[in-house]
């Protein structure tokens, strides 16, 4: 049967009007220097959180856990100790709303010696440690699927696009940002209501029981193992670190930061419990791609092969978000130390290009090394390290630069700040104590960065 041709005319019409709508919302601002507003930065802070880990973690955990009730709660204490830090980031990126995270904190707080090694972390460990991490896992779970495909070369392809795009322009970036973190929340929801609502759920208890609660507070695993889950949480800061491109910082930095790490720590929870009402643990145990077999369980060979490939699109989010605020704190680099100097070069439309090549690169080389575990243990120490710097700062800030006090207050204070020094500082001793070899190659990056920072004392920009 023919189409009136009445009605080709519609479709052309909507068609030409949806497509200049979708180039408008991707290409508007090209030349456009407002700074970045609240959705950016709550989806930048979503998408930096929700990436590889969730999809990872749980299948370690279960190798030396042997408490339900104690795995849930390891995401739990993920979350509330990335939702302490959120709300004491709002206080410090109120009072000094630039670019950098970490190393712009620490710079005021403490010294620029120790921004500057906080900064050389953030780029080595806290970025492009991470994104070679959810690559290498977006190669396993694409060559899960199409067994053809090579694992590694999937991931630097999809690394190398993504680079392309952001060192392009920062107005297509954080829209192709926004995208894709809706993206990701919606295959998280669908995961979730999938796993809850299992046609042949397993038959596990999640309740509290005393076995539970002594696993928790007397094994040396629900510790180490917060290592996998911090990883997982990696992200909670992000929006500090582009806090000098966001408008009115005082008020939506803080927002930005409570808001998405509470609506990702909910998420978590909920996700991991649905990956063990749909799986057998014993199917999971030691596995990497955990999604990928919940997934098989849940909708069969076929549909799981799906949901892997959609699993893989959601990875994109997490490359795409730590690609996007990574090398602002790498071009803040280059403000301290001349030798760093081409970093901090913006393009034509203001973005540190080099600086999103420089940490691509960086990536590239330990997706290449290709040692998943060791590469997460390097940023549970490394970070765990740099952001108790941080929080501790809150106190200092308070005592001694009254010239800097924000209209926002940390929600809590002091209690907030003290608990997540606690826990931070529980990490940290049963985490150099049984992964030694991680920690030693974390600290050795740190003195790689003060052997920078003093062989260049005749370069450093004043």
């Amino acid at each position: 049967m023919a189409i009136p041709s009445g009605c080709l005319a519609h479709v052309n019409e909507w068609g030409t009007r949806a497509g200049f709508l979708l180039m408008k919302y991707l290409f508007w601002g090209m030349y456009n220097q407002r700074s970045l507003g609240l959705a950016t930065a709550i989806s930048l802070v979503i998408a930096n959180m929700v990436g590889s880990g969730i999809y990872t973690s749980l299948g370690f955990q279960l190798q030396n856990m042997q408490s339900l009730f104690a795995v849930l709660m390891l995401w739990v204490v993920g979350g509330i100790i990335a939702l302490c830090g959120s709300l004491v980031y709002g206080e410090l990126g109120a009072a000094m709303p630039e670019n950098g995270g970490e190393y712009n904190f620490l710079s005021h707080i403490y010294s620029p010696f120790v921004g500057f090694l906080s900064g050389w972390v953030s780029a080595i460990v806290g970025f492009a440690t991470p994104v070679a991490a959810v690559s290498i896992a977006l190669g396993h779970y694409l060559h899960s699927v199409w067994p053809a495909l090579p694992q590694l070369g999937m991931g630097i392809a999809v690394l190398a696009g993504i680079t392309a795009i952001h060192a392009w322009n920062k107005s297509v970036g954080a829209r192709f940002q926004q995208v894709s973190t809706l993206i990701n929340i919606a295959i998280m929801l669908f995961l979730i209501g999938s796993g809850l609502l299992a046609r042949e759920p397993q038959p596990i208890s999640v309740a509290p029981t005393t076995a539970g609660w002594k696993e928790i507070f007397t094994s040396p695993h629900f510790v180490t193992n917060l290592y996998w889950v911090s990883y997982a949480y990696t992200g909670w800061n992000a929006a500090s670190y582009i806090a000098g491109e966001i408008r009115e910082p005082g008020r939506k930095l803080p927002l930005a930061l409570a808001a998405g790490t509470g609506l990702v720590t909910l998420l978590y929870v909920l996700l991991n419990y649905a990956f063990l009402n749909a799986a057998p643990l014993a199917a999971m145990q030691g596995q990497l791609e955990v999604g990928f077999v919940a997934a098989q369980y849940l909708f069969g060979a076929h549909g799981a092969n799906m949901m892997g490939i959609i699993i893989s699109v959601s990875l994109v989010s997490t490359i795409s978000a730590m690609t996007f605020a990574g090398p602002r704190v790498s071009a803040r680099l280059g403000d301290d130390v001349n030798a760093l100097g081409p970093l901090r070069r913006l393009n034509r439309h203001g973005v540190p290009s080099i600086a999103v090549i420089a940490q691509s690169a960086i990536a590239l080389v330990l997706v290449l090394i290709n040692q998943f575990q060791l590469v997460i243990d390097l940023i549970g120490f490394t970070l765990t390290l740099s952001t108790t710097l941080a929080v501790l700062g809150v106190f200092i800030l308070r005592r001694r630069m009254p010239h800097l006090q924000p209209a926002y207050r940390t929600w809590g204070y002091p209690l907030t700040p003290i608990l997540f020094l606690i826990i931070n500082a529980w990490i940290l001793y049963y985490g150099f104590t049984m992964k030694w070899q991680a920690s030693l190659w974390g600290l050795s990056i740190i003195a790689a960065g003060a052997l920078v920072w003093w062989g260049s004392r005749h370069g450093r920009r004043s």
